[in-house]
């Protein structure tokens, strides 16, 4: 039972975070445009000359800020579902990983808190590692919002940067990739367990080129936080998402939740579901720099069969019907 400050607090960060999500990166763009044709122009030149010295930070190993990561702010959000973090094998720190995070979801509440805060103590349970989130390059063109995003460990997912995190130290290094990006998260809703992975192979030529363990990863319960309205795959508005998605980088899906002040009407709010993240073995992978289409493959295919088992394993405990099992796409 918890008392209905609590629950307040839980529902104002959550809103918060809802909130920056959806509507930072337009208002602080559109902020510092505006301020150009006020007395307040100079603050405008000031962050766009800042912008210009540090555009390549996030391909360079971003600039996250342990303050933040840390802050006791964060359990609120976490409790609020709760989401929680399932560890089922030893990581040592001796190695880079590559962790595939499924299913994308809508908003990755699941991810974000276990891997850009430390409410469930992920230094604790994986020691000597360093993670980083990668995120659409995009994010970090929006002023303001990127430093935001910066703070918590998000990276540009281009090549470039993903390339720079795994070779600078040869130890240590956790990179974290929403495999399925914003495709999958049209296959978002509750009991949904579709995954865009068939033609998703670039993490694993990332994990070969470096020699990086691949880690499989399952979010159980982010597909249940919100109702989403989806398409056939032969629609013209499921085309229509495709080619939104294809052109600024994310999907224009349709969902809704709770309101913030009703558990009955709609509204923005995520539902109260359980998020339990469960973090797989690793698959050990040899260096290759230049890995053949049969290597990729190879190990792709073990990758899929890890995954496969994981949620086998792991769906009873986490509330997922037995006859439910996984669609790659």
């Amino acid at each position: 039972m918890k008392t209905p400050g609590r629950r307040w607090l839980e529902s104002a960060l959550v809103w918060h975070y809802v909130t920056t999500f959806l509507f930072m990166g337009t208002f602080c763009t559109l902020l510092i445009f505006l301020l150009l044709f006020t007395w307040l122009w100079p603050i405008s030149l000031l962050y766009f000359a800042w912008l210009y010295l540090d555009w390549d930070t996030p391909n360079q190993g971003g600039r996250c800020s342990m303050w933040i990561r840390n802050r006791t702010i964060w359990k609120y959000l976490r409790d609020y579902f709760p989401i929680k973090l399932v560890k089922t094998a030893e990581l040592p720190p001796d190695r880079n990983y590559v962790m595939g995070v499924q299913p994308h979801g809508i908003m990755g509440f699941g991810y974000i808190c276990n891997f850009c805060t430390e409410t469930n103590a992920f230094s604790q349970q994986f020691p000597g590692l360093r993670p980083f989130l990668a995120t659409l390059a995009g994010v970090f063109c929006l002023p303001i919002y990127r430093e935001y995003a910066l703070s918590t460990g998000f990276v540009s997912v281009d090549r470039q940067s993903l390339d720079y995190i795994l070779s600078q130290n040869p130890c240590g290094q956790l990179m974290v990739i929403v495999v399925g990006g914003a495709q999958e998260a049209l296959y978002s809703g509750p009991g949904q367990h579709s995954l865009v992975l068939l033609n998703r192979k670039g993490f694993v030529r990332l994990a070969l080129r470096h020699g990086a363990s691949l880690v499989p990863i399952y979010s159980f319960g982010e597909n249940d936080i919100f109702n989403t309205k989806t398409f056939p795959a032969d629609s013209w508005q499921y085309r229509c998402q495709r080619t939104i998605q294809k052109l600024v980088g994310f999907a224009p899906c349709i969902f809704f939740g709770q309101s913030l002040f009703s558990d009955k009407s709609w509204g923005l709010m995520p539902f109260r579901r359980v998020i339990t993240t469960v973090v797989g073995r690793p698959i050990d992978v040899p260096q290759v720099l230049h890995p053949t289409e049969e290597d990729v493959d190879h190990y792709h295919t073990l990758y899929l069969k890890a995954l496969d088992r994981l949620f086998e394993e792991h769906k009873g405990s986490c509330g997922v019907p037995a006859d439910a099992h996984l669609t790659f796409l």
